[in-house]
């Protein structure tokens, strides 16, 4: 019995979107079963308390992994993003002391983040330097600033910034800051760029073969800075973040936190190859990272270098898992 194009067609559509959507089902799977465990193994672990906590503390890094998602989609890596962040509290902090007003320190601490991103990007896509070597140029550089401008600690004490800064109470246990709901709106917006818009499609098209977007006469060369520009301006915004967070800017803020951003990216299902991946996939690597800390405080008697173990753990398998879709797929 001959089937029909347009059955065959429909037949093929759910296996091609398991595939496609797999890595993020597994990164879901595995949030719920910490919280199935925690919530099963602690007291008072699914609290509003825990849960708002747990939104407060890696509100910065999941601003960082967004940035790192545009980036990683386009088959690139952006190693400075941990430097940008901490140069970013020190401008801010040391703006601030010197007296600023805050409505004109906050777009000059984002917009560090997006001078080095530009930067990097021109580099990458016009001078033919590989990614790994330029953004790991722009740490050395963004952290080598930090240590000019501010090699001691900072303290932020401004009146407006730590008003801005501050948690609300919204109902009972529930706790909301500012940092939270700015990390949240732009989690939207790149919701909506990389999925409905000619920019976001094109970053898709870049990862999945970059001499194929040029045939198909995409903007290639305008994508690839761009989203080296977002990325910065990205790490900008976390490490405005991260000030509002700590309440101060250090030189030495955010050292290894490009790992982290890059391990919730690829815990959350983007290929690091480019071209296959989910922004809100990358939030839930870092709820996932978030998650792994939370269950190591409540236990108690575990040393916090477990949370390296258990990430670098379960880095491994989503590789593994990435690279076995990948074989099936061939």
């Amino acid at each position: 019995m001959t089937t029909s194009a347009p059955a065959r067609w429909t037949a093929a559509l759910p296996v091609r979107l398991d595939r496609r959507y797999l890595p993020v089902l597994g990164t879901f799977v595995v949030l719920a079963l910490m919280l199935v465990v925690g919530g099963t193994r602690y007291d008072n672990f699914l609290t509003p308390a825990v849960v708002s906590n747990l939104f407060i503390n890696n509100a910065h890094l999941v601003v960082l992994a967004v940035g790192m998602t545009f980036v990683i989609l386009t088959g690139g890596i952006d190693l400075s993003v941990g430097a940008v962040l901490a140069l970013s509290t020190v401008v801010t902090a040391a703006l601030l002391q010197a007296g600023w007003p805050v409505p004109v320190v906050l777009p000059l601490a984002v917009g560090v983040g997006t001078v080095i991103g530009l930067a990097h990007g021109l580099m990458i896509h016009y001078f033919q330097v590989q990614p790994f070597v330029a953004t790991l140029a722009g740490m050395f550089f963004a952290r080598g600033l930090c240590f000019l401008i501010a090699p001691e600690s900072i303290a932020i004490g401004d009146p407006a910034f730590v008003g801005l800064a501050s948690w609300v109470q919204i109902a009972g246990q529930w706790r909301m800051t500012s940092s939270v709901l700015i990390a949240l709106i732009v989690l939207g917006l790149a919701f909506l760029v990389l999925h409905l818009t000619r920019f976001g499609r094109t970053v898709y098209a870049i990862g999945g073969g970059e001499q194929s977007a040029l045939l198909m006469g995409l903007p290639v060369a305008r994508t690839k800075v761009l989203a080296y520009v977002v990325s910065g301006t990205c790490a900008g915004l976390g490490g405005l973040l991260f000030a509002m967070y700590s309440r101060s800017g250090y030189s030495l803020t955010g050292v290894a936190m490009e790992l982290d951003a890059i391990a919730a990216v690829v815990i959350g299902g983007t290929l690091l190859t480019g071209g296959t991946g989910f922004v809100l996939g990358s939030v839930l690597g870092v709820l996932v990272l978030g998650l792994i800390q939370t269950i190591i405080t409540f236990e108690g008697t575990l040393s916090s270098w477990w949370t390296r173990i258990v990430i670098g753990v379960l880095l491994l398998v989503f590789v593994l898992l990435q690279r076995a879709l990948s074989l099936r797929r061939t």
